[in-house]
């Protein structure tokens, strides 16, 4: 394991949509062979996942009242929100994708770093989550292209929690299935936890806690390392550029199409926004907190001209490999959700 340097011209970078954009560059371009290695702070921002609606889980007044950026994943996963209380990890593995959707293999370095701290209740629990007495301070999400894939997460370690559920409009079914009735009654912060004699750390004494615990070493300065070179950062600017920073992407399109449903499966929540006419389904969306490696547009695609019946849904779905697409959910669910609106 290396850890892979992402500051630039010797001083750390702060920009969220920067940091959120090194992951396909190091898994798509530079493809280091190994298991690399990444941590970093943001400053205010809002994370939100690949298929997700970014009008639909953002207070976007309110985003944008206070400055907070808005950056969309190239994972799934749900939105969070991140500010200089946060740290963000990030395994880049190039060559072997055996601990593709592993999360506990992803998450257990760090709880174990906890437990040396003294914090004995932290572990990996749910889909993707690490948690402190049951409480989340840590969602996880991959992304995966070829033989390398970018596995990681977010550290709660001084969070401004006000702000977080201020600008995060999660799905109340979502929290419901859960048994949940508000953001804050789900999260928390790591520092709180910490013995005495570590109360006075930042989230910058706790990254590098963490870098030395994870390589085993005594000083970042003995840490195997890579340093991103000029010519890697002109190339992570052009995909700034063309994609990664535009609001095509990180925004995308609200639909407001007549019709939603929305389900919370154990793979995520799942959501349609659609329009019916003539007894036919004529414009739709797919949107979610869902991981997948396939193409969820696939499924939108087999959907558009099909007859509003239960029959020609089923039908239409069946066609398409929704576990490839989407992940484990049937046919059936997925029909039936669709068929609410009657």
């Amino acid at each position: 394991m290396f850890l892979i340097d992402t500051s630039r011209n010797g001083q750390p970078v702060y920009n969220a949509l920067v940091n959120q954009s090194l992951d396909a560059y190091l898994i798509n371009d530079l493809h280091l062979e190994g298991h690399g290695l990444i941590f970093y702070i943001n400053d205010p921002a809002v994370i939100i996942g690949r298929y997700q609606n970014a009008y639909a889980e953002v207070n976007l007044n309110y985003m944008k009242e206070h400055q907070i950026q808005l950056v969309r994943r190239t994972s799934g996963g749900g939105a969070v929100y991140h500010d200089r209380g946060n740290v963000i990890f990030e395994n880049i593995v190039v060559g072997d994708t055996s601990g593709f959707r592993d999360f506990q293999w992803v998450g257990a370095p760090i709880v174990d770093a906890l437990h040396d701290l003294g914090i004995k209740d932290a572990e990996v629990r749910g889909r993707n989550d690490m948690a402190i007495n049951g409480k989340k301070f840590s969602g996880m999400a991959m992304v995966k292209k070829g033989d390398a894939y970018a596995a990681g997460g977010t550290l709660m370690f001084d969070l401004n929690g006000e702000v977080a559920s201020t600008v995060l409009t999660p799905d109340i079914g979502k929290l419901e299935a859960k048994g949940i009735k508000s953001v804050d009654a789900r999260i928390t912060n790591i520092k709180p936890y910490l013995p005495a004699q570590y109360q006075s750390w930042t989230s910058e004494d706790f990254k590098n806690y963490l870098l030395c615990h994870l390589f085993g070493v005594e000083r970042l300065a003995d840490i195997p390392t890579y340093h991103l070179t000029d010519q890697d950062w002109a190339a992570i600017d052009a995909r700034l550029d063309n994609l990664y920073g535009t609001d095509e992407w990180n925004y995308g399109h609200n639909p407001g199409f007549s019709h939603y449903v929305s389900h919370h499966f154990p793979i995520g929540t799942v959501s349609f926004n659609f329009n019916i006419e003539n007894r036919h389904i004529s414009e739709i969306r797919l949107f979610g907190d869902f991981f997948t490696t396939g193409d969820p547009h696939l499924i939108e695609a087999a959907l558009v001209g099909v007859e509003y019946s239960a029959e020609a849904i089923k039908a239409a779905l069946s066609k398409v490999d929704i576990e490839q697409n989407l992940s484990a959910v049937s046919v059936d669910e997925l029909t039936a959700l669709l068929m609410r609106v009657l």
